[in-house]
């Protein structure tokens, strides 16, 4: 019986790395969510990708998840893992995953450019897992948008109701379009 277990265990393992590997994850990723080794893994990532890892660090500054388009796209992603951490039952790797599908989703349907990777989306659940960041209600709109933890909540403001100057005129312009009631307010 425990043999069967661990094969269905090293199955479900191997599983979630493909899953992590089509969706561009670090092999870095797959060490920390598998019990597979790093020879088992490195041989799955040249098998499923067709290539040989990305080799270096893995980001490991907040920084990142507090400029304008990214903390949209890491708070739309975060939303969505909060969301089906508190209505399923799955294992932490497997809420991550779904939830990056359905930003995948959600950014495709809009017509946008994805800015969030696999690996900074698990990262930045691993940052909020730690309380290095946390979510923080925008007190305009109302919105939870990805923030540091000592962020002062009453006077919060997001960035889709305040952003940038030169918010939309850089060259990635169109990765991110301000709401309806923006639009409306343009008009």
């Amino acid at each position: 019986m425990s043999r069967t277990k661990s094969i269905l265990t090293e199955a479900r393992q191997i599983e979630t790395a493909v899953e992590l590997i089509k969706l561009g994850a670090r092999l870095q990723v797959l060490e920390s969510e598998t019990d597979l080794s790093y020879e088992r893994l490195l041989r799955l990532y040249k098998e499923v990708a067709g290539k040989s890892p990305s080799k270096g660090q893995l980001p490991f500054s907040t920084d990142w998840f507090m400029t304008w388009q990214p903390n949209i796209h890491a708070s739309l992603f975060l939303n969505i893992h909060e969301y089906l951490n508190k209505s399923c039952a799955l294992e932490e790797i497997e809420i991550v995953i779904k939830a990056y599908k359905l930003y995948l989703e959600e950014m495709g349907t809009q017509g946008l450019e994805p800015q969030l990777s696999i690996t900074r989306a698990w990262r930045l659940v691993k940052f909020v897992d730690n309380g290095m960041l946390t979510m923080t209600a925008c007190s305009r709109c109302g919105g939870h948008y990805v923030s540091h933890p000592h962020e002062i909540a009453r006077h919060y403001v997001c960035g889709l109701c305040n952003p940038p100057a030169r918010a939309g005129k850089g060259r990635n312009a169109g990765a991110i379009r301000l709401g309806a009631e923006a639009e409306l307010t343009a008009s």
